[in-house]
């Protein structure tokens, strides 16, 4: 059915969640109405800040996203969550259901909190993610928390989509050199040791500390990131961090790596709607000849894979 764009997003913006939550739903089923969503969202986004939090399975990342939500609530901000779960193999929908650790929230009208599927995208985000984050930042929100799947050395795709990346690890986990071997201490703009009331968290915040010294050379006023040690089920250390996020906020705007984040992002988006796009293409072709031809000139020799790849690119353009 036809839905009334204009009409969704004026009342989103007034905050009403089911405008929001019917928006990011033709945003996930990828409506033939999303472009006229995109649209019409694109005049008034641009005011969120866009926090990342990400970590391995374990360290307590719903229940760090829960206390900086209330972190923020006391200051007078609305807050979006987008917490991206696995997707389940049977259903495709998500997977562990993070509003269920955050039901503190969920009577609050100042929060919107969202679970999302990675519906089999790698990285740690849904594909749609992006697209959520801007209906969140049309509605009001003054913060947006995106909370990503655990999945090792694909969680480095948060970098791309936040304003300022979170890192969260845990003693007792071997999270320092998974860290290092994962990439993750190249990503990160704020680092957390949570369940800091564990034995060996200083310890894991002193080996933090000590690899981010040894990365490259930074220039006099580059960032630092910073190592926080949080207790987020007792709410310890949770003002600390949100101190180390707004002074990465103001550090970034100040040096203009906010805007330049925020530009690599709607390239990054740009790219890949249009390789999707060129994926469906490519999915109507393999159902004509055009694809098995070529392969079949590969094969006898008259072709190579590139001067197939070149003609195939060629025609795809044409036609368009």
């Amino acid at each position: 059915m036809a839905v009334d764009v204009p009409g969704l997003v004026a009342q989103a913006r007034e905050g009403r969640p089911r405008a929001v939550a019917r928006l990011i739903s033709l945003v996930e089923g990828a409506s033939p109405q999303l472009r006229e969503v995109m649209a019409e969202l694109a005049p008034i986004c641009g005011n969120a800040y866009v926090v990342g939090l990400t970590g391995s399975p374990g360290v307590g990342k719903s229940t760090s996203t829960s206390a900086l939500v209330s972190a923020y609530r006391r200051a007078g901000k609305r807050v979006g969550i987008l917490a991206v779960d696995p997707s389940s193999p049977f259903s495709g929908g998500a997977l562990l259901g993070d509003r269920v650790r955050m039901g503190d929230h969920a009577s609050d009208p100042g929060v919107y909190i969202r679970s999302m599927a990675t519906r089999g995208h790698l990285g740690g985000l849904a594909w749609a993610a992006p697209q959520a984050i801007r209906v969140l930042d049309a509605a009001g929100c003054d913060v947006v928390l995106v909370e990503t799947v655990g999945v090792g050395q694909s969680e480095v795709e948060i970098a791309a989509q936040a304003d300022t990346s979170v890192v969260l690890l845990a003693p007792g986990m071997g999270d320092g050199i998974q860290a290092a071997k994962a990439g993750i201490l190249e990503i990160g703009d704020v680092y957390v040791v949570n369940k800091a009331d564990r034995e060996g968290a200083d310890a894991t915040a002193r080996e933090l500390n000590h690899m981010l010294g040894l990365g490259e050379a930074r220039a006099p006023g580059d960032w630092r990131p910073s190592v926080v040690k949080t207790v987020a089920s007792r709410g310890e250390g949770i003002d600390e961090v949100v101190e180390a996020l707004e002074k990465h906020r103001a550090w970034a705007e100040e040096r203009g790596t906010l805007t330049e984040r925020r530009r690599r992002r709607a390239a990054h988006e740009i790219e890949t709607i249009a390789v999707t796009a060129l994926r469906e293409r490519m999915g109507e072709l393999r159902g004509g000849r055009r694809l098995e031809e070529l392969a079949e000139r590969v094969l006898r020799g008259e072709t190579d894979p590139y001067a197939a790849s070149d003609e195939l690119v060629a025609g795809l353009t044409r036609e368009s």
